[in-house]
C-alpha cells in the first residue's frame, strides 16, 4: 500500500498527535489520542506521513487565503507532489478537509518546524512548493505572500532572510537570474561564485535524499537545483560577453 493509502487507511493514525493528528482523524473518521504510545509505530514511517499531512494542510490553507481556490492551485499542488492516480481522491480528501478546518495555518506550520527542526533544506522546500502554488494562478496575492512570510518565520526564518526569499520570488523579474540566486547584479564574481556553490550544496537533491527528506519533496530540490545552475550559467555567460 502506498503512503497516501495508508495515511487515508488509518494505518498511523494513533501515532499523530498534535493538529495533524486530528486533522488526520477528522478525514477518517477515527478519533486520534496524542497521548497513545506509539512504541509499536515504526518512528520513521510515522514522521514521514505526519510530514506529509502537514504539508497537504498547509498547501490548502495557502490555496484559500485569497478566498478561493483555482483549479490552477490544485493541479499545481498536483505537480509538485506527484500523486499517484489512484489515491488521487484520498489526497483530495485530506486537502478539502485542511482548508475548511478551523485549526489555524500556524498549528499545522509550528508541528512541522518541530518535526523538521535539524532539516532546514526541508522546510526551505516546503516554502518553494508553497510559492509554486502560490503563482500557479498567474500572481501571488497579498495575502497569501503574508501566509507565506508567516510560515517562514515560524519555521525559523529571520526578517532578512524572509525577504531576501521573497525578492527572490516576485520582487524582481521571474527571469531574472540574479533574483533567482538572490544576489544583487553588483556583486564581484568571486563571492558570487561562492555563494553559487553554496546554494548548490544546501539545494543538491542528493544530499536531501541521504538526509532521508521524504521523496514527495525531492522534485522540488531538483527544479531548485536547476533554476539555480541555469542562472549562475547565465550571468557567466553575460559576464564573459561584456569582459
Amino acid at each position: 500500500m502506498s503512503i497516501w493509502g495508508k495515511i487515508i487507511g488509518g494505518a498511523a493514525g494513533l501515532a499523530l498527535g498534535g493538529p495533524i493528528g486530528a486533522l488526520i482523524g477528522l478525514t477518517v473518521g477515527a478519533a486520534v489520542d496524542a497521548g497513545v504510545s506509539t512504541d509499536t509505530v515504526d518512528p520513521e514511517k510515522t514522521r514521514h506521513i505526519t510530514f506529509t499531512i502537514g504539508v497537504i494542510a498547509l498547501s490548502a490553507k495557502m490555496a484559500k487565503a485569497d478566498g478561493q481556490v483555482t483549479r490552477e492551485e490544485v493541479d499545481a499542488f498536483k505537480q509538485v507532489f506527484h500523486v499517484p492516480t489512484a489515491e488521487m481522491a484520498n489526497v483530495g480528501r485530506v486537502f478539502n478537509m485542511a482548508r475548511k478546518h478551523t485549526a489555524g495555518f500556524d498549528a499545522y506550520a509550528r508541528q512541522i518546524a518541530d518535526l523538521m527542526k535539524d532539516n532546514r533544506g526541508v522546510l526551505g522546500d516546503l516554502l518553494e512548493a508553497l510559492f509554486f502554488i502560490a503563482k500557479s494562478d498567474g500572481h501571488v496575492h497579498p495575502n497569501e505572500l503574508n501566509f507565506i512570510r508567516a510560515v517562514a518565520k515560524i519555521f525559523g526564518y529571520s526578517k532578512q532572510q524572509i525577504d531576501q526569499l521573497v525578492h527572490r520570488q516576485v520582487g524582481a523579474e521571474p527571469n531574472c537570474p540574479y533574483g533567482v540566486l538572490g544576489v544583487e547584479p553588483s556583486i564581484g564574481s568571486a563571492e558570487l561564485k561562492v555563494h553559487y556553490r553554496n546554494l548548490v550544496r544546501e539545494n543538491h537533491p542528493d544530499r536531501l535524499i541521504a538526509e532521508g527528506v521524504p521523496n514527495d519533496l525531492i522534485a522540488v530540490a531538483t527544479r531548485r537545483a536547476a533554476e539555480i545552475n541555469a542562472a549562475y550559467d547565465t550571468i557567466v555567460a553575460d559576464r564573459a560577453k561584456e569582459s
